[in-house]
Parts: structure tokens; sequence; C-alpha cells
């Protein structure tokens, strides 16, 4: 009898033991989070210095500090912003713990591959480019010239760093939870640029499909009904509109937006003067009233006849 007892609270130990772990697994920064974090990394065989949020610690290393901006970048743990065995490292800290995490090369950037330096025709490099050491991109590879004899070149297409294990120190500075700044970081990070951003709840109609008790395999029916959706308003610049990454790839940049800062859309509106907006959709606002009466003042103020303009158009339509 008395070794069922033991046994029993052999097991209620157990159990609590494993519930306080779990506790402690959970505590701290977790999955999702967002935070500033301050970092330098460096390669662990010389030193070379990888990448760094200290303006200093560039100027030191012969960084142009004037061409970048410094300071803790902002990050979301969980979203690759940063080396994934870093991230484990963060995992269960708390803001201003510090840490150093050693990368294999294979996890940072590749064990480095003797097949990825190849000859190729000098042709295929630019003429101000043909010498050695010169960083050139062919056929959607970047790499950088070894050598060059007669008409082939050497090129190596692995990454600079590649086969280099690297040390990387960080500090976590701060988490962000105010959702503009949150935004604004995120936004930051993904287009190093800073935008004017608000969250508004808008009431919007929506087509909802009404629910039919009867077995009915007809055309569905829908009601129109008004809905409250969380709107991230960003308000579009010249620096946006013909920023790289976000003409490639402006959906998929709103998409992650909208997971990360949990909205259900998000409106990008560029103001073209006189209370006009555009949204992401192309929707277009303020067009009516005064507008006719704007055009024809600027026609005015150009010194073009408006009729003129017609009647070249409809020349050029017979």
């Amino acid at each position: 009898m008395s070794n069922d007892s033991e046994a029993d609270t052999e097991d209620v130990e157990a159990e609590a033991e494993e519930a306080t772990a779990d506790e402690e697994t959970e505590s701290g920064l977790q999955e999702g989070d967002v935070v500033k974090l301050a970092y330098t990394a460096r390669t662990v065989e010389d030193g070379q210095l990888v990448d760094t949020t200290d303006e200093e610690v560039a100027a030191d290393d012969g960084i142009d500090t004037e061409e970048q901006e410094f300071g803790p970048r902002t990050i979301v743990l969980g979203e690759n912003h940063i080396f994934p065995d870093v991230e484990e490292d963060i995992y269960g800290k708390e803001v201003g713990d510090e840490g150093s995490v050693t990368i294999a090369a294979a996890d940072a950037f590749g064990e480095y591959d003797e097949e990825e330096v190849r000859t190729i025709s000098k042709d295929k490099i630019p003429e101000d480019d043909r010498y050695p050491g010169a960083h050139v991109d062919v056929d959607g590879q970047h790499g950088h010239v070894e050598t060059i004899i007669g008409g082939r070149a050497r090129v190596d297409f692995n990454h600079p760093l590649a086969g280099k294990d690297v040390e990387y120190d960080y500090e976590i500075v701060e988490e962000v939870t105010d959702r503009e700044e949150k935004a604004q970081g995120i936004i930051q990070m993904m287009l190093d640029m800073e935008l004017d951003l608000w969250f508004e709840t808008d009431t919007v109609e929506e087509e909802q499909p009404v629910e039919s008790d009867e077995d009915d395999e007809g055309e569905p029916e829908f009601e129109t009904v008004e809905v409250e959706k969380d709107t991230l308003y960003i308000e579009a610049t010249p620096q946006l509109t013909m920023n790289q990454q976000w003409m490639m790839g402006k959906q998929q940049i709103a998409q992650q937006l909208t997971q990360l800062l949990d909205v259900d859309r998000i409106i990008v509106q560029e103001e073209l003067g006189g209370g006009m907006g555009m949204g992401m959709g192309g929707m277009m606002g303020g067009m009516g009233g005064a507008g006719g009466a704007d055009i024809e003042e600027a026609l005015e103020d150009a010194d073009v006849d408006a009729d003129e303009i017609v009647d070249e158009i409809e020349g050029a339509e017979e």
C-alpha cells in the first residue's frame, strides 16, 4: 500500500515539474513577438564584419556610415528576419538580455562549393567589369571575377562569406507593442523607408450568402450587411511608388503586413491634390464637384485651349 502511495506522490511531483518546465519555456519572448535588436555579426576565423546596427563599429571597420542608417532593427520573431539559430537563442529571454551565438557556415551563407567557380566567355561580362575582383551578374547569378585570360574569365559564384562561421552578438533593446510603431518598424525592415500610416475601423457594406433551411439547389441568395473592417492606411509617396521591392511585390508585402499586424485590410492611398485619393484597389475619390473647374483653370494657366485639344482628338478618331 505504501509503495502505491509513494508512486502516486512521485507521479504528482513529476507532473508538477513538467508543468513548471512548460511555463518556463513559454515565458519571455516567443514566436510572433516584435522586438528591436542591436547586434554585430563577424566571421569567426578572421573577424570580418558581416553586419552591425552600431554606427561606431561600422566606422571603425571603414564602412561609409553616411550611406545607411544605423540603430536597433525591428524584427518579428519566427519570420526568418534573422538567422534561425539566433531566434532560438532569443526565445524565452526578456528585454535587456544579451546573447552570443556561433552560426555554422552551412547555416549562415552556405558551404564553399568549388563547382560554383566556373570559366565563362568574357563577352558575358560588361567591358567596365572585366578585371579581377569585379562584382558581376551573369545569367541571373552574382559573382566576382578571379582572372581574365584571353577570351575567358574565371568567376566565383559562391557568396563572398560562403564557408565561414559567423559570431552573432546581440542585445534585446525593446519589445514593440504599439501597433503603429510595429507597422512602421516592419515596413522599415521590408522597404528601408518610413511612411505615414494609421489604423482605423471602417464600416463597409458586404454581400454575404443567406443561409437557407431548405435543400434548395438553385442559385444562392445574398444580402447586403454592414461589417467593421480593421484597416491599416498607408500614405503613398513618390519614394514608395518608385521603390523596386514595392513595385515587384506589393501584393506579397501587403499580405505579410495583414498577417503580422492582424488587420482585415490595407489601403494605400495617394494624395493627388484637391482632396483626391487612390486606394490599392485603384478606386479614385474626390473627382466630382469643382474638379472640372480646377482642370479648366489649370489649362488656362498653362495657356492651353481645351477646344483645340478636343478638335485634335476627334480628328484623330476620324
